[in-house]
């Protein structure tokens, strides 16, 4: 990789001000001064400094956030918050996105990667990967649900659902439930239970995959990935 290139792409300014810099003398590759902007670099091999600081070069950044209501799963919009709004400038510079989509007012697990062909695993519908939710409904659901679930729902527009495994947390007037689906239609828990006469008060996705939602993380927090989860999601098969 040029070495202007990934200055630039590490969020250190913008070509211009990165030939700048290394005219300066400021930046070394292998405690060498290097002022060449086109010079190759190994950023994974090769030590590069920045007025004594290790730069450090990540290819891909992998974060979960527990996304808050209010705000759009996009990498931009002219009018509202997004989450990648939400993330500090040392991890915008990798141009990250979001894996699928929340709604605007749901809440929870959100992946965030630069990782496209991760991401394409993932979101492929013909991989069928899991997803599941919480979620507060307006009346009691109940046993006729959860067969209607597992059969498959018609939705406003016709179309049926693949069968969904719906858990009853706590029943009464307003009940708590676990629903977990492998499709991604547009507001589609939301449009299931309207099927069956229901509606969504409150909904949070609490897994994807293999990947469970850090309930230590505030709203509108993330992290990065461990090691050990982003292992967990390269090796995720599923038919």
């Amino acid at each position: 990789m040029r070495l202007d290139k990934l200055l630039a792409n590490l969020g250190y300014g913008s070509r211009k001000e990165v030939k700048q810099l290394l005219k300066s003398g400021a930046v070394k590759v292998n405690d060498v001064v290097v002022k060449d902007a086109k010079q190759h670099v190994d950023p994974l091999n090769e030590m590069v400094t920045l007025n004594g600081e290790v730069i450090e070069y990540k290819e891909f950044i992998y974060l979960m956030m527990n996304k808050p209501a209010g705000v759009l799963s996009a990498t931009e919009d002219n009018r509202e918050e997004t989450v990648i709004d939400l993330l500090e400038v040392d991890d915008q510079v990798y141009q990250p996105f979001p894996v699928g989509r929340l709604d605007k007012d749901t809440e929870g697990l959100l992946l965030i990667t630069n990782d496209g062909q991760l991401a394409h695993r993932l979101l492929a519908p013909k991989k069928h990967v899991p997803k599941t939710y919480f979620a507060v409904i307006n009346q009691e659901v109940t046993e006729e649900d959860i067969l209607a679930f597992k059969k498959g729902v018609t939705l406003d527009d016709g179309y049926v659902t693949k069968p969904g495994e719906l858990k009853i947390v706590k029943s009464g007037l307003h009940s708590d439930i676990e629903l977990t689906i492998t499709e991604g239609k547009f507001h589609q828990v939301k449009r299931m239970f309207e099927a069956v006469g229901k509606k969504v008060l409150y909904l949070k996705r609490i897994s994807m995959g293999p990947l469970l939602l850090d309930e230590t993380l505030e709203l509108g927090e993330y992290r990065e990935l461990t090691e050990e989860e982003i292992e967990l999601l390269k090796e995720y098969q599923v038919n």
